[in-house]
């Protein structure tokens, strides 16, 4: 049985949470936050704790924390030479201190309270400065059901900046989407199966395949039309940008 014990209380580490006591593989026998309140739901199914010179002995320590927060909590860890994982998409390897053996367990999607996961679905970007510690991250990665991947800190943090784009910057043009279809009472659900679909392309061709739309046909008058219906100044001007940026990738003017 792996033993885990989970650092943190954020989204990731109560995903975490819920998909590893699902396993009869792997068993997370404590979990340590700052501010205890935040993990007392969970206090009939795991030991807490914010103390963290009461952390046990464990397989491996998952630090389920911010990105500023990583370098000195694993400082402030009561112990070394045991195999500690931060879950960042950004942070170097070489933040966790050096006392312990260091490693990376980064699940690559996004996490939101109360949103389901599907753990299996979930790819798991892996990475550890010793050989003989892999192993013990992807009997985790199996546990949960997911593929993993081994890579560098470099290749993780351009997956962590790609994910940007595909995932925050494409959220925040949903938003910009239904803010301007409710400011003419249009119900948004009525561009979910365009989102669904534009999404379910990618799966089996290029992004650059997929594009459609105005800006790679050109079409002067329609553009025209859209920027003069946009009221909102920054959202005119993102238009605009996004329009260039395609126009210039298909060799439009």
């Amino acid at each position: 049985m792996l033993s885990v014990i989970l650092i943190g209380a954020g989204n990731v580490a109560s995903h975490l949470f819920n998909a590893i006591k699902k396993s009869e593989s792997a068993s997370i026998i404590q979990w340590y936050n700052r501010s205890i309140g935040t993990i007392n739901p969970f206090q009939n199914d795991v030991e807490i704790t914010d103390d963290l010179s009461a952390l046990k002995e464990a397989d491996l320590y998952i630090m389920a924390v911010s990105d500023d927060s990583i370098a000195e909590l694993s400082n402030a860890l009561p112990f070394s030479n045991r195999l500690v994982a931060h879950t960042s998409g950004s942070v170097s390897i070489h933040q966790l201190d050096k006392k312990h053996k260091r490693a990376v367990f980064y699940p690559l999607q996004t996490f939101t309270k109360g949103a389901a996961i599907d753990f299996s679905e979930v790819p798991i970007c892996i990475e550890c400065l010793e050989k003989e510690n892999l192993q013990v991250l992807k009997s985790l990665a199996e546990v949960l059901g997911c593929k993993f991947y081994k890579i560098n800190t470099e290749q993780r943090q351009t997956l962590h900046l790609s994910a940007v784009y595909v995932n925050n910057f494409v959220n925040q043009l949903y938003r910009i989407a239904h803010e301007i279809s409710d400011a003419k009472s249009i119900n948004f659900d009525i561009l979910k199966p365009l989102i669904m679909e534009t999404a379910r392309k990618v799966q089996d061709m290029s992004p650059y395949m997929a594009q459609t739309g105005p800006a790679k046909r050109n079409d002067k008058k329609t553009i025209k039309r859209h920027l003069k219906q946009i009221e909102s100044e920054e959202h005119k001007a993102i238009y605009q940008m996004l329009t260039n940026s395609i126009k210039k990738t298909h060799g439009q003017r």
